[in-house]
């Protein structure tokens, strides 16, 4: 075989071997994801749609109840991560899902505000290490050059649980009554809690641990995955030292000396500030538009009016990350977006009609989808192995603590102003703009290569 014959031939099995995956695992991880997202804003339908008046709570209440998920998601993020670095994928990501779509089910008898404070603390640790997890577990079955469009098809899941979810969720709440006399918000958190239970105990027997065990993988596919996979991880950082991706201290070590992750974790905190602060507080919002333009919306309607923003942006977040695949991530794929994000949320407060507000909107979700799964390609460039876990979970635990602040920070402001939401929105602008200067620095420091193939060089 002559050496061009043979690199077609190489060539045909690589696009063969990334196509099962997307077709067979992404779908699946997305599916998880979808319901992981649902179950943990399934809070934001609840909220002003009876539970906030059925419970007796106040904005900062609220806020407080959404974002202390986060608490309990944070204490257990790295050790979770970890975990799943040593019992695998299949077992552990099972195993979160399963946890916590019980505790998702028992917010349909919530009876007090201490009640919701406390099922969301353990919602938080149930569900602790499964974002991390599953970019993780995807990262581990496709090389870098293949990434960013694997991660993006993935992160689709996010806004198409508001284009999909929102609905469903406003349709559960209209059977107020209709199920054992539980009122329409207490029925929805069953009807989006009970899945997770189903999906999870799926994924046990259906998720394969590594290209090893995929049976529907050929031996030529299996090997070239193994191959290059492998040929990557020997030049990162993990690697190189030999310790990183064999001991739990020595992985947490390399992930917590990186100057480069705590920038990131910057960076993410600022993005997932404004994800949050949409996804808690824009049905606030569209339920504020009735007095402020003296219009009515049914539950069906908010439901569809909330998934408007999220219809482009799932356009958005596929056309950047197909654009990403093609020409390799770059610094202008993360941090333009922050900034267009840090301009159109207080444009929205100046918008005068429910229409150019929900414009606004979109554009700020537009922006942080298109970032978010470029930005994750960019940790697995230098992490492998247990480091990798390690980095990621820290990452994704600053992203949480935004999680947390944001509806806290948000519904606190708003109390403070007589229900006005110009002071949070610009907040959010702040810290997105936040986000945007320290991937530009990032750059700037060489820290980060902004070539055609490769954001971040192996090695730094």
């Amino acid at each position: 075989m002559t050496t061009t014959s043979f690199e077609e031939s190489q060539s045909d099995v690589a696009k063969s071997a990334i196509k099962k995956v997307t077709t067979r695992l992404v779908p699946f991880v997305a599916l998880m994801f979808f319901i992981n997202y649902l179950d943990r804003s399934a809070i934001s339908f609840a909220g002003p749609n009876g539970m906030e008046a059925d419970l007796g709570l106040t904005a900062a209440q609220y806020g407080l109840s959404a974002g202390i998920f986060f608490v309990g998601y944070i204490l257990l993020e790295v050790p979770s991560n970890m975990a799943l670095h040593r019992f695998g994928a299949r077992v552990w990501l099972a195993r979160i899902m399963v946890t916590w779509g019980i505790v998702a089910v028992l917010f349909t008898f919530v009876q007090s505000y201490t009640q919701l404070s406390w099922l969301r603390f353990a919602l938080g640790i149930a569900e602790a290490g499964f974002f991390p997890g599953a970019i993780l577990y995807l990262s581990l079955w496709v090389p870098s050059r293949y990434r960013a469009r694997t991660l993006g098809f993935f992160y689709l899941a996010q806004p198409l649980t508001n284009v999909i979810g929102a609905p469903i969720a406003g349709w559960l709440m209209t059977h107020d009554g209709a199920f054992f006399g539980l009122e329409g918000w207490r029925f929805m958190f069953l009807g989006v809690g009970a899945p997770a239970v189903i999906v999870g105990l799926i994924a046990f027997f259906y998720l394969p641990d590594s290209p090893k065990q995929a049976k529907w993988l050929t031996d030529d596919e299996r090997n070239w995955l193994t191959t290059a996979l492998a040929t990557e991880a020997a030049t990162k950082e993990g690697a190189e030292s030999g310790k990183e991706s064999g001991h739990s201290l020595d992985a947490l070590k390399a992930a917590f000396t990186n100057g480069r992750v705590w920038v990131l974790s910057l960076i993410y905190f600022g993005f997932i500030y404004g994800l949050y602060t949409l996804a808690f507080f824009l049905p606030t919002i569209i339920g504020d538009f009735q007095e402020q333009y003296d219009v009515k919306f049914g539950l069906v309607e908010k439901g569809l009016i909330t998934a408007i923003p999220y219809v482009p942006a799932a356009i958005v977040l596929y056309l950047v990350s197909r654009h990403a695949g093609r020409v390799g991530v770059r610094t202008i794929h993360i941090a333009l977006p922050a900034f267009t994000g840090a301009v159109s949320v207080p444009l929205a407060l100046f918008a005068g009609s429910p229409q150019l507000t929900i414009a606004c909107i979109a554009v700020t979700a537009c922006s942080i989808f298109a970032a978010l799964p470029n930005f994750w390609t960019v940790p697995t460039q230098f992490l492998t192995g247990a480091a990798a876990a390690a980095g990621i979970a820290l990452i994704n635990t600053w992203g949480n603590l935004a999680g947390f602040a944001a509806p806290y920070v948000t519904g606190w402001i708003r109390d403070a102003n007589d229900g006005d939401m110009k002071l949070a929105m610009f907040v959010v602008g702040a810290a997105m703009l936040m986000s945007c200067l320290l991937m530009l620095a990032l750059a700037r420091s060489g820290r980060v290569e902004t070539s055609d193939r490769v954001e971040v060089p192996v090695g730094h």
